[in-house]
Parts: structure tokens; sequence; C-alpha cells
């Protein structure tokens, strides 16, 4: 069993993976294809998803019986002691990217104190 979950993805990509899956939801793929096929696909997915992100759920012969990959996620897959986890970002630590810190902002608060 395979199941492939798309996010902001075009939708050229979404037609193009029911070709093989069943879309139960939107962005929500599910199928039995062979190996080859399932790999293959991933390689396509990843190649146009654009800005987009993406992941492959597929069952396996292991201790969890399944195994996952992600494509541009904040959340990653790493392996413990045998076991695959997802290791979330710390939201402690300071981000690379330049987004504004949530809250209001001192000109805001400037204005909203001297309206009172």
């Amino acid at each position: 069993m395979t199941v492939i979950v798309l996010t902001n993805c075009p939708p050229g990509l979404r037609g193009f993976l029911t070709r093989w899956f069943l879309e139960i939801s939107a962005g929500v793929f599910i199928g039995n294809p062979s190996a080859r096929i399932r790999d293959a696909l991933w390689n396509e997915v990843q190649q146009y998803a654009g800005q987009g992100r993406a992941l492959l759920a597929h069952t396996t012969n292991n201790e969890q019986g399944f195994i996952f990959r992600t494509h541009d996620h904040n959340w990653h897959p790493v392996d413990h002691e045998g076991l695959i986890l997802i290791r979330r970002p710390d939201p402690n630590t300071p981000s690379t990217n330049n987004t504004p810190k949530p809250g209001w902002s001192n000109a805001a608060k400037r204005r909203r104190f001297t309206k009172s």
C-alpha cells in the first residue's frame, strides 16, 4: 500500500498521480503500485512539486511495517535505533527565514496606547 500526500502542489501533478492512485481527499492519494513504479512516481513528484510539499508512505518489511519519505517539509524522518521517527523543528531556535515575529509591532503598541 502506498500513500502520497501533496500540499500546495500544481494541479497538473495531482492529475498525473490519478493515473496510478485514487485521490481519496484533496491532495491525498492511495494505491498499490509496484516498487519500481512507486520510485519513478516519487521522482516525478519531487521534480514537479514546485513550491509545494510532498510525503510518501509505503509498506515494507521492517519493525514498523512502513517507511516514509518527505520533500520540502519542516519535519524530517530520523532513524533512531532502527525506528523511523519524525523530528519537528524546535520553535525556540531562531529561524533562518525572514518571517516577522508574532505579536504587536512597536508602532502598533504606541498607537494603541495613545488613542486611549
